[in-house]
């Protein structure tokens, strides 16, 4: 059971005003699959066309049946029509297209949840994540992964799903559909710029958390720079996403896999290597049993898009993670919105309650494993990027086999995958958690503080 992509490339000759969300994007993606010889190693998905009650399950009738009329519409007509949204240009194909990226998303979702394949990932456009309730909004028609969650929830029965939206521009779509839903845990990081970048909402910022019973469950972290990279990333997943994510223990992860937060994008002025992307699926395919749909969203510089969609399809199928370049050193600016994001969530996750009040509920004190994995092993192997990582297990260490299989596997993302593994064993103890949490996390804490200036990612876990 390896990885999927979808079977066939559907394009839309978007109007001529629209210069960035072109056809080439995905004919350069699936130039570069090829190249690399991954095509082949996939599982291909026919594709199909979403119905209108999959897309109701999202959006309004009134609205389907406004992107539904643009099929007869004349040029005048589709620019007066895309004129009622901000950044949407119709065409008249626009609709079936948009129906195609719902219904290859939602094959994905079938062909992860019934076994057909561990993982993969759906090469589509237009792209979602803007898209609202009765809105088009940049670029989206439908909101390709919000539409998934729902059906995943209603065909499948799920309780818990993660979507993860790395796209640099806020998916305040996504957010609006689930602001008040706690099965949903949506993730966010965006250039904000104190509000100044696109779409310019004081509800991208950290400090919107979700609403009613949703309170929690919805996570920005808004970048106020340009020029964030592997680091900044890499220490956005260690000290925010992963810890809640796990305590989450979600059913199923969606990711808006939008990579104009890479090098290169015109839109997102980032400098994020190809490489980082394939060490973020790394992490994500560590949740859920590995129940993993990845989602186009955005990305305009096609080598760097299509390198990174490579990347990406490379760590699904459990490839050798590369090695990231750069120092490990997330910037200052980094460093305060990771800090910002921690301190508004901490109400609303153990995982974080314990920092810096000593106070912890019971149901914490018995949390002896992510804790130091999450908040001070990852951070400081990745600071360090070994060559080779390797492991030694006495036989009174009190991990039982699912936390030795999670701590191999995440360590797998350094060193190319090189590492040896010593179990002395006198019997594996059964046990998910152990004991003696404040102990350790006082020892984390103090470690931490002593090591933190030459390992710089452990400065965003705590002052």
């Amino acid at each position: 059971q390896g990885s999927a992509i979808v079977e066939k490339m559907f394009l839309c000759l978007f109007s001529p005003i629209c210069n960035i969300e072109v056809p080439e994007r995905l004919l350069s993606c699936y130039d570069y699959l090829q190249c690399y010889n991954l095509v082949e190693r996939c599982i291909t998905i026919p594709v199909r066309e979403g119905t209108e009650n999959e897309i109701m399950l999202v959006h309004s009738a009134d609205y389907l049946e406004v992107v539904k009329s643009t099929q007869e519409m004349k040029e005048e007509e589709l620019q007066k029509t895309s004129a009622d949204y901000d950044s949407v240009y119709f065409h008249p194909t626009t609709f079936r297209c948009a129906k195609l990226a719902v219904g290859a998303t939602l094959e994905l979702v079938d062909a992860v949840m019934l076994g057909k394949t561990r993982n993969g990932m759906a090469l589509v456009r237009p792209p979602g994540h803007h898209s609202q309730r009765n809105a088009a909004n940049g670029f989206c028609i439908f909101n390709n992964v919000a539409i998934a969650a729902k059906y995943a929830q209603r065909t499948y029965g799920l309780q818990r799903i993660l979507i993860v939206d790395w796209d640099v521009h806020h998916g305040q779509g996504t957010q609006y559909l689930f602001d008040a839903d706690p099965s949903v845990l949506y993730f966010s990081w965006h250039r904000f710029e104190h509000q100044q970048f696109w779409p310019s909402l004081s509800e991208s910022n950290y400090d919107a958390v979700g609403q009613e019973k949703g309170r929690g469950f919805n996570i920005n972290v808004p970048w106020n720079k340009i020029g964030m990279g592997n680091s900044d990333y890499i220490a956005a997943f260690l000290h925010v996403l992963l810890p809640v994510a796990f305590e989450f223990d979600p059913e199923l992860v969606l990711v808006s896999a939008g990579y104009d937060s890479g090098i290169g994008d015109p839109e997102g002025h980032m400098s994020a290597t190809p490489e980082c992307f394939s060490h973020l699926t790394k992490f994500l395919m560590n949740l859920a049993k590995g129940k993993l749909c990845v989602v186009l969203e955005g990305g305009y510089h096609l080598r760097s898009l299509s390198e990174s969609v490579c990347m990406t399809i490379k760590a699904l199928l459990g490839d050798p993670l590369p090695c990231l370049s750069g120092e490990m050193a997330p910037c200052l600016s980094a460093v305060e919105s990771v800090h910002n994001v921690r301190a508004a969530h901490k109400p609303y996750w153990q995982c974080l309650m314990y920092e810096g009040n000593g106070r912890l509920s019971k149901d914490v004190e018995t949390n002896n494993f992510f804790s130091p994995l999450l908040g001070f092993i990852l951070p400081v192997a990745y600071s360090y990027q070994p060559d080779l990582t390797f492991i030694v297990l006495g036989p009174n260490q009190n991990l039982g086999r699912n936390e030795i299989s999670l701590l191999i596997s995440l360590l797998q993302g350094l060193a190319q995958s090189q590492i040896l593994v010593l179990i002395q064993v006198k019997g594996y103890i059964d046990l998910i958690y152990a004991p003696d949490l404040k102990d350790n996390v006082q020892r984390i804490k103090e470690l931490r503080k002593q090591l933190q200036q030459e390992w710089k990612l452990l400065q965003c876990s705590g002052k």
